[in-house]
């Protein structure tokens, strides 16, 4: 661990003489003048110059390595006028900082959009990567009469939604719990509500969301299949707003609005931004929707988000800002079951006077705790809760990039269960990761290369796991790009849900388990015998792909991957007798009495995605073929997750004079997923008396479950029609009224939900479900 320390401390050393070696400087921010947000990924140039750079998320751009002489800086973004602003560099070193405010404008010129995606082509890998903003997320079908990125997460390429009610999100072969989410630095564990149109997050408060389905940077740690990492917007600065929504679905309430307003232009200024949005379809269902059982629609929840934000007049800032979530179910035919996370933290982002480095940091804590009661069977609980805290620090080097920083987390994790076998496991647990990572993008103008370094030290485990990571991009055209990403992954964090399970709402966290308690010896599929010297799970991604652009609106995405999941931990389902050496139970095998069981597998497919945006009218298109296998140690199956075949087909048309008219279609076709057949029921024999108990003629008031190969059997194709219609009425510049009309499942199709293995009897999917909404924005 000290040579660790030394080495980092060398590096960040040696980093910052490299850095503070370059030329002048000309940097700055780029707002929104009505509100002072800032406007992401779009470009700022000096005018008739190859110097510029592009936005990011914090809307801070960077023009390195300016000669001595006068320019002029050249702001452009659609839906804004243009700002012209003269400059003079004097001296090499010089370091230049404007904030730069943009008004709105009524004519939107359609090619800075075409031009800013192209520079953005041109400058990032982009492997696996998908950047959400709230106009994506407003293409959707607003199921419920409001738009929520959970809709449009299932419709990315190689994402997995396993359904309306309980529904997870598994990504190239991944399960949810291998999925990072963040929301402005803090870890969600549960980012979905058990009604699965809905999120947790308010989309009209996201600003940016990047969804990396695979062969992420060095940023990112702690996962090994995804990262989903959400930026929420600043409250209004200017003046006092909102917006207030009501459904048959549920309500929401958004309130915005400065704290302290600016004296003058680009000086100091801060903002709040609350929401609170809530579901009450269990109270709604009987009037709206009694043509159904109403059993399967008692799902309530409730989400509330604050954050306030305060800026420096040199583009500094530092926010503050914490959520309570909470969702419950109460089928009486199913399951009893609810959960609550909350949350608080803090971000910043620094501009040192006479320094070229952005600082960025940021210290949270979340917690989250679930319980569930199915019927006739054992309360289940968990909880997970984590500190993070986390500095980095990025020089801009001409078209070059360098970042490095560190990152620590605790996490502590508690979880309850009793398996089919009735063997009970109480399994707490506690672990420290310190993290480095060390990134540097190199941009020769056709060739991209962007290597990086993740390193991570597992105290519980007392592992430390370097991860070298990189992707590329090679301009083989303008119109013609190849891309590709690779790298190592590890985590400790696993999930308590039973893959068995037909639907299963539960989703409990534990951290990797004690050496005693899981299996010691692994046999490979080559029959070779591994043994396991810890529990920490590990992935290998590949990726590689093609972008095109088919003429100036349309684009077209191929990505083929390779995901190998080297180790990964699971319950062991087939536990049948307390974890013990001692006699009679010091003869029989580990994977028979172990709590956890090791696996391997893979996760491989091709996802194809098509995006035509021209004036009025939007489409996106996505197909995905995937194959995800896993061994455990005797046999090779495929998780509940696998579906081979899943097509996505969105479009969007807006019309009207005055175009205050949108109209949205979904369509979703899927192959049915794997399930567990049941062969059969026996009497379930506790063997109270003892190992000579006489099964033959002893009786038992229930039966236990004879199951047939693992997920052998497939469910029906799903497939499922969403619909909205929105009419905007312009009361005044600053108030909107929106009345939206929609429905999801239109042709009613029956889409299997659950089948209860004791009575066979069928629990279906969502049926056609008409809503009606309106909001005003003020």
């Amino acid at each position: 661990m000290n040579n660790f320390i030394k080495i980092s401390t060398f590096v960040f050393l040696c980093l910052v003489g490299i850095a503070n070696a370059q030329n002048a400087n000309v940097r700055g921010f780029l707002y929104e003048k009505s509100n002072s947000e800032p406007i992401i990924f779009t470009n700022v140039v000096l005018k008739g110059t190859t110097h510029g750079g592009q936005t990011d998320v914090n809307g801070y751009f960077s023009i390195t390595k300016v000669p001595m002489g006068n320019y002029t800086i050249l702001a452009t973004a659609l839906g804004f006028d243009t700002l012209l602003i003269p400059i003079n560099v004097t001296k090499a070193d010089e370091i230049i900082t404007h904030k730069i405010y943009l008004p709105k404008r009524t004519i939107k010129l359609r090619e800075l959009v075409v031009s800013a995606d192209r520079q953005e082509q041109k400058t990032e890998t982009r492997t696996g990567l998908t950047k959400i903003t709230l106009k994506d997320i407003k293409k959707i079908p607003s199921v419920g009469g409001e738009p929520d990125i959970a809709q449009f997460l299932q419709v990315l390429p190689g994402v997995t939604f396993t359904g309306d009610q309980g529904g997870q999100l598994y990504i190239r072969g991944g399960s949810p719990v291998q999925n990072r989410v963040l929301l402005d630095g803090m870890t969600i564990y549960n980012p979905f509500h058990s009604i699965g149109l809905f999120s947790v997050f308010d989309a009209d408060i996201i600003r940016n969301a990047d969804v990396s389905t695979g062969g992420f940077g060095a940023k990112y740690g702690g996962r090994i299949s995804s990262v989903m990492d959400i930026t929420t917007r600043d409250g209004n600065k200017k003046r006092l707003s909102g917006k207030i929504s009501t459904t048959t679905f549920g309500s929401k309430v958004l309130l915005e609005g400065p704290l302290g307003k600016a004296k003058e232009e680009g000086g100091s200024e801060s903002s709040f931004i609350f929401t609170a949005k809530n579901s009450y379809l269990s109270k709604t269902a009987p009037i709206f929707y009694g043509y159904t059982d109403a059993n399967r629609l008692k799902f309530d929840f409730l989400d509330l988000y604050g954050k306030t934000s305060f800026n420096s007049s040199t583009g500094s800032k530092f926010n503050a800002f914490g959520f309570l979530f909470q969702d419950s179910v109460q089928n009486n035919q199913l399951q009893t079951y609810r959960w609550n996370s909350y949350g608080a933290g803090a971000n910043f982002v620094a501009v040192p006077t006479g320094s070229q480095v952005l600082i960025k940091g940021n210290f949270s804590y979340s917690k989250y705790d679930i319980k569930m009661r199915e019927i006739a069977s054992q309360e289940r609980s968990s909880s997970a809760g984590a500190f993070n805290f986390g500095i980095d620090f990025t020089y801009f080097l001409n078209k070059n990039e360098l970042n490095y920083g560190v990152d620590i987390t605790g996490l502590t994790t508690e979880y309850k269960f009793i398996n089919d076998n009735k063997q009970q496991s109480d399994l707490p647990g506690t672990s420290t990761e310190l993290a480095g990572f060390f990134r540097y993008k190199i941009n020769t103008g056709k060739l991209l290369i962007d290597p990086s370094m993740h390193i991570r030290y597992y105290s519980k485990l007392s592992v430390i796991s370097p991860e070298p990571r990189i992707s590329a991009k090679y301009l083989i055209t303008d119109k013609f790009r190849f891309k590709t990403a690779a790298g190592l992954y590890s985590q400790n964090l696993l999930s308590g849900s039973n893959d068995r399970d037909v639907v299963n709402l539960f989703y409990g966290f534990l951290t990797s388990p004690e050496k005693n308690t899981y299996t010691t010896s692994f046999i490979q599929p080559d029959k070779q015998v591994r043994t396991i010297n810890n529990s920490l799970q590990r992935s290998a991604h590949i990726i590689a792909g093609f972008e095109y652009d088919l003429g100036h609106n349309v684009q077209i995405n191929i990505e083929a991957y390779d995901k190998q999941f080297f180790q990964l931990i699971n319950i062991n389902n087939n536990k049948l007798y307390p974890n013990s050496n001692n006699p009679p139970y010091d003869t029989i095998s580990d994977g028979l009495k172990k709590d956890f069981i090791v696996e391997n597998g893979y996760a491989r497919g091709i996802d194809f995605n098509m995006k035509y945006d021209y004036r009025r009218f939007y489409i996106w298109a996505v197909y995905s073929l995937g194959y995800v296998s896993r061994w455990n140690g005797t046999t090779r199956y495929q998780p509940i997750f696998d579906r081979r075949h899943n097509i996505n087909l969105v479009m969007s048309y807006t019309f009207g004079k005055r175009l205050d008219w949108d109209i949205n279609f979904r369509f979703n076709l899927a192959s049915g997923f794997p399930v567990t057949r049941t062969q059969g029921f026996i009497p379930n024999n506790d063997f109270s008396g003892g190992i000579g108990t006489n099964y033959t003629t002893t009786n038992s008031a229930s039966l236990a479950t004879i199951y047939g190969p693992q997920n052998q059997g497939r469910l029906p194709y799903y497939n499922r029609l969403d619909i909205s219609v929105k009419k905007k009425i312009v009361i005044s510049e600053n108030s909107i009224i929106e009345i939206n009309v929609g429905c999801t499942n239109v042709y009613n199709r029956a889409n299997i939900f659950y089948v209860n293995r004791i009575t066979s009897k069928v629990e279906y999917q969502l049926p056609i479900m008409p809503t009606v909404g309106a909001n005003w924005t003020f």
